[in-house]
């Protein structure tokens, strides 16, 4: 009797065993491997060493990009569109017709923020057409919940450190993401104009024949671009807005004394809209240098001074330290109300 007991309680354990193994993979199956790849070479290779680990109390914030749905059909209407002999050329959707279409459904993004939620994570932004979902949360819930580790890398080339996974994120989700934003800060915006020198020195016996701009220092303005390129053409962009990529703010005093300067006067409405709470204000006063935002504004502007409207989209990045991976930037300027005839980014 004892014998047979105890083959009755092996069977029950190699049963339990085996109910939990196959609980174990139907887990594993919930789990989504996302549609782009996430961990850096430098960590996988080892190039960059592991100097230690997040704080696990560390507060991060992501942005879940889910896919959109009917890529054939999606195909074919880009195609049409730029067609000019198709009755669909130049026919281009709203932001509803196209999240109707080809937006990921109203299910999915709902089971997306459940997930969030159940998973410690604060939803802090929501987009009309479902395509993302900024959440924030302490780094030790963001790891459970996409299986991974957050550590603390030296990078290979900056004198700094950066955080990264040290896998490809498996949320245990239903549904399927595109990507994740907002991992790692391996790559961190810079500025990339260049100061010029006003005093340069050469020797007396050199000529300088570079042509000059009208404005101050001989420096050239966006009129001066327009004139280039247009000369005495019509064109002067009126009955158009333009929206810019920016991930710092800028002080408007700066492009009023850039007009100033000029001794010119722009009657064109800059916004300046923060899509996913990033500061708009950028202040030498307080160690915030505006120089490229300014550039980017005189410089339409000057092809264009007679827009309707001009739109900086301000997002996460630059002061905050974040990468360069900023979908919601891309994002709200593709979903504006109303929308931007013309997007850019210097």
């Amino acid at each position: 009797m004892k014998l047979r007991f105890t083959s009755l309680s092996l069977f029950a354990v190699l049963v339990a065993v085996a109910c939990l193994a196959a609980g174990a993979l139907a887990q594993d199956a919930q789990r989504q491997t996302l549609m782009t790849r996430h961990t850096r070479d430098e960590v996988t290779s080892k190039a960059a060493p592991l100097v230690g680990q997040r704080n696990a109390s560390q507060n991060m914030e992501l942005t879940l990009v889910l896919q959109h749905r009917n890529q054939p059909e999606l195909d074919q209407l880009l195609r049409d569109l730029y067609d000019r002999s198709h009755p669909s050329y130049r026919h281009f959707l709203t932001v509803e017709q196209f999240t109707e279409r080809f937006g990921p459904s109203r299910d999915d993004y709902e089971a997306v923020k459940t997930w969030a939620k159940q998973n410690g994570l604060k939803v802090l932004h929501t987009a009309r057409n479902r395509q993302i979902l900024r959440v924030s949360g302490a780094a030790q819930n963001v790891e459970r919940a996409l299986n991974v580790q957050f550590g603390t890398y030296q990078h290979p080339t900056e004198n700094r450190t950066f955080f990264a996974p040290d896998r490809e994120p498996a949320p245990n989700m239903s549904v399927r993401l595109w990507s994740i934003a907002g991992l790692d800060n391996f790559s961190t915006p810079k500025p990339m104009f260049v100061r010029r020198d006003l005093n340069p020195v050469q020797p007396d016996d050199v000529i300088n024949n570079a042509t000059t701009g009208s404005c101050p220092q001989k420096s050239f303005c966006g009129s001066d671009m327009r004139a280039a390129y247009y000369g005495g053409a019509a064109l002067d962009g009126a009955g158009q807005s333009v929206g810019i990529f920016n991930f710092i703010g800028t002080d408007l005093n700066d492009l009023t004394t850039y007009y100033t300067n000029a001794g010119q006067v722009n009657n064109v409405p800059v916004t300046l809209l923060s899509v996913d709470g990033q500061s708009t204000s950028c202040k030498l006063a307080q160690g915030c240098d505006d120089t490229e935002p300014t550039l980017d504004m005189t410089q339409a502007l000057g092809m264009a001074p007679n827009l309707s409207s001009l739109v900086m989209y301000i997002g996460k990045g630059g002061l905050s330290g974040q990468t360069l991976d900023d979908p919601g930037i891309l994002n709200a300027m593709a979903t504006a109300n109303p929308l931007n005839f013309q997007l850019s980014c210097s």
